[in-house]
């Protein structure tokens, strides 16, 4: 092996031969009777690999690995989605840097040019995802608009017309002015920014004062159709039923009584405008008021304005309203305000509540099924209070809104006539047949096409086939778990249930794992328009100080933040990212993978994690070392297993159980707690020293070492096997050395068994001598550096007390007390012991006489020196800590670190201070 960790080379060789060689096929040696099948969630096609989509398939990869390794058959199937805005959006600005526009191509020769675009741009987050390890079944790759998969959509939606599940209606939706399309809850950003509230005067009819009302968007004033008040508000009680002039139109208004009002808040009226507002709406439906519409598709004024406010884009509109308003002494008061603006992901236009006509799915009788599939446990949620926030969403559920007026995506299978009626079928031909309809008759596709969810709802069962009943589909549905984060469990994971339940009458999946978000150091969410992203490849293969800055800067939503976000760039990485390498990226999810909702990624973790893999290969390295020239030992018919080797069995049993109780539980944190401990503090940092010490001593014998080699290499087999789901490139490349010497045949670590626990393999009486022996070498390693006495020297060690078993401890691992501890002479004692620092093990007292080891004096006052250093240091730590302009002003990080620094200083000082009344305890000062 390399003498060191490189691993670039070794990801790049072991990601080509694994797809090469098929290893990530389905239906391959598995158990057929018992697959395990999980489905990717298809990233947008012009997608590239984001902090979320690394944590979400490490997850996934580890669980695939897992199983494929437990003898299932498994699928792990890939795919990617179309992405209508974001695709569509990629294209359009490709047109307008040529001056064109898709208007000017035409509808067929745009969808022809974004399918170009598709093949040759759109792989890059499969690449992406390969360099990542995942073992997804690459030659059963999906995409949302592939001729299988569209004609499932279109089944669908023909189906649930069919049904009176599908309808077009006019209802509000959120209007994006700049795409001119309805987008998602998903798709629209609320962020708060500053504003104003303005208090306008509605007249009472006919005189007698006047109403306030309070609004953050006067225009929307102009389509208002009512003022409402609680029905127990008894200020207005005598108005209901009576009307208000609307200021600068002419018309006037009812007051309604209504309890969605609060009469605390402000007046106690609102101003009702149920085309412009989703709250409104719902009030209009209530008392049937008009739904007057006063914007255009492009978010200007229209014809049913005042004439002379027509055409005027909104906000202008708003300006002048305003000042038509003051002018007439209509405002009352005006407010600063803090509040949520809607804004749309890809344009970042301010989204409109909009009527217009569109799709929609009635889904009220799809999710009653659903929910019951969740109540019954056919579907279970991990964490399981996920399943409350499932159930909130969809007892309160609203039709879903399926159309979108995008030219990329699958195109509603609908046609009109001249007079504008609809007739739903799979094409033209059927739709004529279908509905009697003559050949001379002229017919208009539907120029809307689908919401991506609607696809995206289907991918269980359109990835394996349906609507023909294949084998894939037989085999692999329901499939087994569900991987994703808490931000689409009623945008994709209700639908999916509810069309799985609706058209396979059966659940889509078993279980869904529920994962937190992957936010920054500070908690704050990832995002382009922040500055703050981290790209994993980066964190793979490095990136340099100033193309990380580069990379921040280029994705601002406001350029005015540039300077801001170069700078706490240069802060937190002064030096750039270094290459970490995949496996310590893995690790580091895994680690992360706490049940909570928030995963806070500090590259200090992935570092840490990335000498957890030079860890891992040097340790490799030592034991192949040890193994040259020395084969014969490992065909050693009689091998004898000292203490450390049993001790070190049973430490390994006990961390397989920990592994996959862990693993099957979704608790890869703590899985990955358990590979970590083995491997750093049991297995690197005590057994290989254990193993030193009977391989150089001359005393013992060949059946002894034998003993230890062979135990060195088959420990050594196993973990790597135990930690290949979560790291698998360092595990396959030191597997295929460590594997002949261990016995083991095969091609590859990913596709031999995983470890399994054995009870009998268990030593306990091992597991208690050895853990006392740790005690007495840690008690000795403590005292001498607390005393400051050079490692080299070794100690005479005085014993006290203890029992029979500790006695007999004592004595059989001598050899490993004397090397690991550096202990010259072990002597018992009985009555008053000299004067010496003490430490415990068991019921044994281990003292470190003092005279000839160190001078108290001098001790005592190098001890103290440190101790009124650390004393100031914390001080001023404290006094900064105290100052609020200094906690409120600093960056977060920054005052963060601080804190850490005062908690070390005062637990340094602590441990001084200890020492230093040991000293003086023991010459008697």
């Amino acid at each position: 092996m390399d003498k060191t960790y490189d691993p670039t080379q070794i990801e790049q060789t072991w990601a080509a031969r694994w797809e090469e060689r098929g290893y990530f096929k389905a239906g391959g040696a598995g158990d057929a009777a018992a697959p395990f099948c999980i489905m990717l969630p298809p990233p947008n096609v012009t997608g590239t690999l984001h902090m979320g989509h690394a944590f979400n398939n490490t997850i996934m990869d580890a669980l695939t690995r897992y199983h494929r390794m437990s003898g299932r058959d498994t699928l792990w199937q890939p795919g990617t989605d179309h992405a209508g805005i974001a695709t569509q959006m990629v294209v359009e600005r490709q047109l307008a840097l040529e001056g064109k526009s898709r208007h000017e191509l035409g509808r067929e020769a745009f969808v022809a040019r974004v399918w170009k675009w598709k093949e040759q741009s759109g792989s890059t987050i499969a690449r992406q995802l390969r360099r990542l390890g995942s073992s997804l079944d690459w030659s059963r790759d999906r995409f949302t608009m592939d001729e299988g998969l569209s004609q499932a959509v279109t089944e669908v939606f023909v189906r649930l017309y069919d049904e009176g599940l599908v309808y077009r209606g006019q209802r509000l939706v959120n209007w994006d002015p700049v795409l001119h399309t309805a987008i998602s809850d998903l798709e629209v950003l609320a962020e708060e920014e500053n504003g104003s509230l303005w208090h306008l005067r509605y007249p009472l009819a006919g005189g007698g004062g006047h109403l306030v009302v309070a609004t953050t968007r006067p225009e929307t004033m102009l389509g208002d159709a009512a003022v409402a008040v609680h029905p127990d508000d008894e200020r207005y009680q005598r108005l209901i039923g009576r009307r208000v002039e609307l200021p600068l139109t002419g018309r006037t208004l009812p007051i309604i009584a209504d309890e969605y009002v609060d009469p605390l808040f402000g007046t106690g009226c609102v101003k009702i405008t149920p085309a412009h507002d989703f709250n409104d709406y719902a009030v209009g439906q209530r008392h049937g008021l008009p739904l007057i519409n006063v914007f255009t598709p492009d978010a200007a004024i229209n014809d049913e304005a005042p004439e002379r406010y027509r055409g005027m884009d909104r906000f202008k509109a708003r300006k002048q309203i305003l000042a038509d308003l003051e002018a007439q002494g209509y405002i009352e008061k005006i407010e600063p305000h803090r509040l949520k603006v809607p804004r749309g992901d890809r344009s970042n236009a301010v989204i409109e509540p909009y009527l217009t006509d569109q799709w929609y799915v009635r889904v009220e009788p799809l999710a009653a099924a659903a929910i019951k599939a969740v109540e019954d446990g056919r579907v279970r949620f991990v964490p399981q209070n996920w399943s409350k926030t499932y159930f909130e969403w969809m007892k309160n559920i609203q039709d879903w809104c399926i159309s979108r007026q995008l030219w990329w995506g699958h195109r509603i299978p609908a046609w009109y006539d001249e007079d504008g009626t609809a007739y739903v079928g799979r094409n033209e031909e059927e739709v004529r047949a279908r509905y009697k309809l003559p050949a001379t008759l002229a017919l208009k596709q539907d120029e809307d096409v689908l919401d991506t969810w609607f696809s995206s709802a289907l991918w269980p069962f359109s990835t394996l086939g349906w609507p023909q009943r294949t084998a894939e589909l037989k085999t692999y549905y329901p499939t087994s778990v569900l991987v994703t984060g808490f931000d689409i469990i009623f945008f994709w994971v209700a639908r999916m249930i509810m069309m799985g339940m609706k058209f396979m009458g059966e659940v889509p999946f078993r279980e869904v794992y529920i994962h937190g978000l992957v936010r920054d150091a500070e908690g704050h969410k990832m995002s382009k328009s922040k500055g703050n992203i981290l790209d994993p490849i980066d964190l793979i293969d490095g990136i340099g100080l100033e193309g990380l800055v580069a990379k921040r800067i280029s994705g601002l939503m406001k350029p005015q933040d540039a300077p801001k976000i170069e700078k706490a760039t240069r802060r937190e990485f002064p030096e750039g990212i270094a290459a970490y390498g995949t496996d310590a990226l893995r690790f580091t999810f895994a680690a992360l993978a706490t049940q909570g909702r928030d995963i806070r990624f500090d590259v200090k973790r992935i570092e840490g994690y990335r000498n957890f893999c030079n860890k891992l290969w040097n340790a490799s390295r030592y034991v192949l070392m040890s193994l040259e020239g020395q084969e014969a030992s490992l065909r050693h018919g009689a091998p004898r297993l000292g203490l450390a080797e049993r001790w070190i069995g049973s430490r390994l049993q006990h961390a397989i159980a920990a592994v996959i109780e862990h693993v099957t539980g979704y608790r890869f944190d703590l899985a990955a707690q358990a590979i970590y401990e083995f491997v750093w503090d049991e297995f690197c940092d005590w057994y290989l020293e254990f193993s030193k010490v009977i391989l150089t001593d001359a005393q013992a014998g060949e059946a002894e070492k034998a003993g230890t080699r062979q135990t060195l290499v088959r420990t050594l087999e196993t973990l790597l096997r135990l930690a290949h789901p979560i790291m698998p490139y360092i595990t396959e490349e030191i597997w295929q050395r460590v594997a002949p010497l261990a016995g083991v045949t095969g091609e590859t670590v990913m596709l031999q068994p995983f470890p399994r626990f054995e009870q009998s393999a268990v030593d306990s009486d091992a597991l208690r001598q050895i853990e006392w022996v740790k005690a007495f070498i840690l008690g000795v390693r403590r005292i001498r550096s607390e005393m400051n006495i050079s490692p080299a020297r070794p100690l005479p060690v005085l014993v006290q007390g203890g029992n029979a078993a500790e006695w007999a401890w004592r004595r059989s691992a001598a050899p490993f007390i004397r090397a690991l501890a550096r202990v010259g002479s072990i002597s018992e004692v009985a009555g008053d012991a000299p004067e010496a620092a003490p430490a415990l093990a068991g019921e044994t007292t281990v003292l470190i006489p003092l005279a000839d080891l160190i001078d108290p004096a001098a001790e005592v006052r190098r001890l103290s020196k440190q101790r009124d250093a650390k004393q100031a240091e914390l001080v001023r730590a404290q006094a900064k800590l105290a100052n609020q302009n200094y906690v409120a002003r600093a960056p977060a990080d920054v005052v963060a670190r601080e804190r850490t620094r005062a908690e070390e200083l005062a637990s340094a000082l602590a441990k001084l201070q200890e020492q230093l009344a040991r000293i003086e305890l023991m010459t008697g000062r």
